[in-house]
Formats: C-alpha cells, sequence, structure tokens
C-alpha cells in the first residue's frame, strides 16, 4: 500500500481528485485530497503547506501536485521526506520566485499566443469548456465550475517560494498532451530546463483527472512502484 497526496490547483478543491482517488482506493493504496486554504488573502505557500502535513501521519509517499498545486506539492514532499514528487501540468517554481512573476519568467504569454495562432483560438480561450474541460464530461465539467473557490491567496502568489533549492526526492514531470492552458511544448521545455527531467505524457486535457482518470491513476502507482522509468 502506498500514500497518495493529491494537492488540487488554482481556484480548485480536492474535490477534483475523486475520480482518481477512487481508483487508488480500490487498488488498496491510502489517498489524501484535502481542499488547500481558501477564502483567507493572508495564507502564504508556507501555511498551505503546512495545512497538508499537519493532516498526515508519518513519512513517505507519493506527493502530486496540479498546476499551481506545483508550488505547494515541493514543500509538503521536502517535510515528508516523500518517496517521489509527481508534478501534473504543474507550474513548476523556482527557488526565491514569486507565483505572480512565474508567467513572465516563463514566458507563458508567449507560448500561449503562438499555440493559438496555430489551433485557432482554443489556447488561451477565455470559455472554461474549450480550454481547462473540452474532454470531461459536460455535467462533470459543470460541477467543477460550480466548485471554484478564491484560492490562492494574495500572500501566496507575492511571496517569493520559499525554498532555497529543489527538494531532495525523485521528481517526475507529466505533461497533458491536449492542455489548452499550458501548451504541451512549453511545458516539456520548462521541465527539462528547470528540473533537468523529460517528462511523461499522458493524452487529456488540462484536467485530465476528471477525462481520464483510471489512465491517470495508473502512471501514478507506477511512479510508486517504480514500474516507469525515473527522469534525469
Amino acid at each position: 500500500m502506498t500514500r497518495f497526496v493529491l494537492l488540487h490547483g488554482g481556484g480548485d478543491v480536492g474535490w477534483s481528485w475523486h475520480l482518481v482517488a477512487a481508483q487508488l482506493r480500490r487498488a488498496g493504496h491510502e489517498v489524501f485530497a484535502p481542499d488547500l486554504p481558501a477564502d483567507d488573502e493572508s495564507a502564504t505557500l508556507d501555511d498551505y503547506a503546512d495545512a497538508v502535513v499537519t493532516e498526515l501521519d508519518g513519512p513517505g509517499g507519493v506527493v502530486v501536485g496540479h498546476s499551481f498545486g506545483a508550488f505547494t506539492a515541493p514543500l509538503v514532499a521536502d517535510r515528508i521526506r516523500a518517496d517521489v514528487l509527481v508534478l501534473l501540468a504543474g507550474m513548476i517554481p523556482a527557488p526565491g520566485e514569486p507565483p505572480e512573476q512565474w508567467w513572465e519568467a516563463t514566458g507563458y504569454v508567449d507560448a500561449v499566443a503562438a499555440q493559438a495562432a496555430i489551433d485557432g483560438g482554443l489556447t488561451g480561450n477565455d470559455d472554461p469548456y474549450v480550454s481547462f474541460y473540452h474532454d470531461v464530461p459536460r455535467e462533470l465539467a459543470a460541477d467543477a465550475i460550480a466548485r471554484e473557490r478564491a484560492h490562492p491567496s494574495a500572500a501566496a502568489m507575492e511571496e517569493p517560494w520559499p525554498l532555497a533549492a529543489w527538494p531532495d526526492v525523485r521528481t517526475e514531470f507529466i505533461v497533458c498532451t491536449e492542455d489548452r492552458f499550458f501548451p504541451p511544448a512549453f511545458l516539456r521545455a520548462l521541465a527539462a530546463e528547470r528540473l533537468g527531467v523529460v517528462a511523461d505524457e499522458i493524452a487529456g486535457s488540462h484536467c485530465v483527472a476528471l477525462s481520464r482518470p483510471a489512465e491517470l491513476a495508473g502512471m501514478l502507482v507506477d511512479y510508486s512502484t517504480g514500474d516507469r522509468r525515473a527522469s534525469g
């Protein structure tokens, strides 16, 4: 049995992992998918990590961060001495870089514009059903949108990412090949530049935990057992 700690992205809730969590639990694993603090503009990234770690019993396990959750997941992985850290379409932080500066520092805006010119404006589209949930069943996507919250806070966005270096934890990165929020080529290059890893791929949108839960759960289990190759 492996413990999986699944951290959601910006504006999201732990529910976003519920289909993946069900797959993992059916396979006999322990899953913790919390709602990170919201509606508190003073909450920092350290506060988010504290909220997770205080609920966990003992070290180890697999920590997964989706999208903005990639700012919190390394903090948690470092504190609990995780066995594996997985970033799913993650915003890979750099030491001392405030999240609000990530967009410019990584060249995100130009990457989206370039991809939108290729796909006719699907990437970066203002309609969340187009940009985030295009392969998610409509009723499920509507449920996800209805659960959106005020997360992250202003403080979490403004303060420098607190780690001085990447944690000493095996790190894997997953690119969603149909992601219309973070262009796949952009994330592959960022994973190579900031983590020195070759990203793995899963077919699906930015919200692949809702559209391909069985496939994603299988990848996470493979990381935990070492059946997938270690990046590097």
